[in-house]
């Protein structure tokens, strides 16, 4: 290259360090509190923020493209960004920490637009939660295979958060909270309880230890798999749509299942609830619930976890939700939130999965980059509930008598 090639492509680069520099200037404007410690790839360094306590993750950006994605694929560029290597971080819970407890005020600087935005909402329309969509939806998250989730979740195939105390395993926890669940329901031993989204049957044991009878439902093949061969006395496990059980119950129990259903279909899980509890009946219900201050630009697009993760999956607007469940005569009542739980939960997850991938135990049919993609993931979803901009809770709904 000659020296006014050189000079010329020296000066296009500076050009567009500036433009990329420019966008970093918004991005430190709108932390409120925590920075980022940012390497740069011209070679500079940049403290983002860092006005007021908070996190202050490290963070490496190898190639600008990385910002280019941030800006117009949100939270699933940022993730793409991330997977080919375009930027990388020590740990990278604390940046997801950090973009959490500011998002309100970063609410316009990474969002997926223009094309990136019509194509997810694209894809995501296809991923509705009619019956067979639903049944599609599970099966391409909870049928991975009952080897692979046996690896990292606790012994009983809980793949919920826990409820911690001090010196808690997560074992421990985990009992903890199925043990809430059930005093939730209000049920004596020969009462029975419908469970809607029964996972691999850790609730079903419990309550059946506890002399209750269970009629458990799910749409994902491996977990009935694995609830018959528990072979519990009182447990029956059927693959039914919420949509579609009949009949009458003590109580329902629902550990985090309402995310699967879809915004469109809040309603009928709500009319189910009504329809199937008997007069005075309870339904122990645990879910994720994303702030209110950011559902609306949540709802209206499509996020790394419903494209990567959960296709079809749907965090609640907690205030939207209790009003449909009001409007059917479901009282909302003892509420009790415990997102830092969770976050140490997914904390257990990673390690034991970190464990399970470096020792080699994880299914050989499951690449490196899936194993990367559920990495992500992990860290992702801790780092929301640290930022506090997710929740999750536990409700008793009950029925007028």
């Amino acid at each position: 290259m000659s020296a006014p090639d050189m000079a010329a492509d020296t000066v296009q680069q500076r050009a567009l360090a500036a433009i990329f520099h420019r966008f970093l200037d918004r991005i430190d404007a709108g932390l409120a509190s925590g920075g980022i410690e940012a390497r740069l790839p011209d070679g500079t360094h940049r403290l983002l923020g860092g006005r007021r306590a908070g996190p202050v993750p490290i963070v490496a950006l190898h190639r600008w493209r990385a910002l280019v994605r941030l800006a117009t694929g949100g939270s699933v560029g940022w993730y793409r960004a991330w997977a080919d290597g375009d930027w990388s971080s020590p740990d990278p819970v604390p940046l997801f920490d950090l973009f959490m407890r500011n998002r309100v005020e970063l609410a316009g600087v990474a969002r997926a637009g223009g094309v990136s935005k019509l194509l997810l909402r694209g894809w995501h329309a296809l991923r509705r939660n009619d019956r067979d969509g639903s049944r599609r939806n599970i099966a391409e998250h909870y049928d991975l295979g009952n080897d692979f989730y046996r690896e990292w979740l606790d012994p009983g195939l809980t793949y919920s958060s826990g409820i911690f105390d001090a010196g808690d395993t997560l074992a421990d926890a985990q009992a903890r909270k199925l043990s809430a669940v059930l005093d939730r329901t209000g049920t004596r031993p020969g009462d029975t309880i419908l469970e809607i989204g029964c996972g691999w049957g850790s609730f079903a044991a419990a309550a059946a230890a506890g002399g209750r009878r269970v009629h458990a439902l799910t749409l994902s093949t491996e977990q009935k798999a694995a609830v018959d061969a528990r072979g519990l006395p009182g447990v029956s496990v059927a693959l039914t749509d919420y949509r579609d059980v009949a009949g009458t119950y003590d109580a329902v129990a629902s550990i985090e299942m309402v995310e699967a259903v879809g915004q469109a279909y809040w309603p009928a899980y709500c009319d189910t609830l009504a329809r199937v509890l008997k007069p005075g009946g309870r339904a122990a219900i645990q879910y994720i619930s994303i702030a209110d201050d950011v559902f609306d630009r949540y709802a209206q697009g499509v996020d790394f976890i419903q494209r990567y993760v959960f296709p079809g999956g749907m965090l609640l607007s907690e205030s939207r939700f209790r009003a449909l469940c009001e409007a059917r005569g479901l009282a909302w009542t003892d509420h009790h939130a415990f997102g830092l739980d969770y976050a140490q939960t997914l904390r257990h997850w990673r390690e034991a999965f970190d464990n399970a991938d470096k020792a080699g135990r994880l299914p050989v049919r499951l690449d490196a980059r899936f194993r990367d993609l559920w990495r992500y993931y992990l860290m992702y979803c801790e780092g929301g509930f640290r930022g506090r901009g997710i929740d999750v809770a536990q409700v008793t709904l009950v029925k007028a008598g």
